[in-house]
């Protein structure tokens, strides 16, 4: 029985520690899953997304190297510990939802010159109204961002930021969590990829319209503004019927671009 205790006494502290660790993780995950892509899907249940938590807080309790702290500084910054993990791994979340962002990007752009803009329906991962061709494109951009390993990863980014910040740190070293620099460049690229997906669609509408107008200027009594509501639909599907093949190439060079800051 001595010896049983002597175990026992041994284990208590180390369950103290990992309890709170495991919090602080926790913590970190939740805000992760708030925001990243595939994880935040509105249309996973909300029990779900706890118990995926859940069981990534057991799994990298026993992965990441876990020091013990000092209990009275682990008391006197709890709450700030929670708050910081939670807003480290919601930056996470955002910087890689911004990836996912420009393929919307040019979705939209694509159904507005397509003249598609009253095709709405109700996103619930958003809560907003998008056209029918924003969320077929922003689907199949997700597909493909999981098909080239995207979820493995988004997964590896949120082990390797507990070596930029610690479970217990309470001081968020910015500059290497969130390069400034790199930022602006990711939100920039939200309309520079927007921009060429959209850009086969674009021109060739664009020279459609150019081409409508040169005929209500020859032909004043044809209703151009009519056929240009008939012309734009089809035309822009078939265009990007065409295209497709070529669009998915370039959605997955641009994930791929991205897949060494993971």
């Amino acid at each position: 029985m001595d010896g049983f205790y002597v175990e026992l006494a041994k284990i208590i502290p180390k369950f103290d520690t990992c309890l709170v660790a495991g919090i602080y993780i926790f913590c970190r995950i939740l805000g992760f899953f708030r925001l990243a892509p595939v994880f935040n899907r509105k249309e996973i249940p909300g029990m779900v997304k706890l118990a995926l938590a859940l069981m990534f807080t057991f799994i990298l309790v026993a992965v990441i190297p876990i020091s013990t702290p000092d209990p009275q500084a682990v008391k006197s910054t709890m709450l700030l510990s929670i708050i910081l993990n939670f807003a480290v791994g919601a930056m996470l979340g955002y910087l890689a939802q911004l990836i996912i962002l420009a393929i919307d990007a040019g979705a939209d752009m694509i159904n507005m010159q397509m003249g598609l803009s009253s095709a709405m329906v109700l996103d619930p991962t958003t809560s907003s109204q998008v056209s029918i061709l924003t969320k077929l494109i922003s689907l199949l951009g997700l597909l493909i961002f999981i098909e080239l390993g995207g979820i493995y990863w988004l997964i590896q980014a949120l082990v390797r930021s507990f070596e930029i910040f610690p479970v217990y740190a309470t001081i968020v070293p910015l500059k290497q969590l969130v390069n400034p620099d790199f930022l602006i460049k990711m939100s920039s690229n939200v309309l520079y990829m927007g921009l060429q997906i959209a850009s086969p669609v674009l021109l060739a509408t664009l020279g459609q319209d150019i081409i409508l107008g040169v005929i209500s200027k020859t032909a004043p009594q044809v209703n151009v503004f009519q056929l240009s509501f008939l012309f734009k639909p089809v035309f822009g599907a078939a265009i990007l019927m065409w295209i497709m093949p070529m669009l998915l190439n370039v959605i997955s060079d641009y994930f791929l671009s991205y897949a060494h800051i993971f």
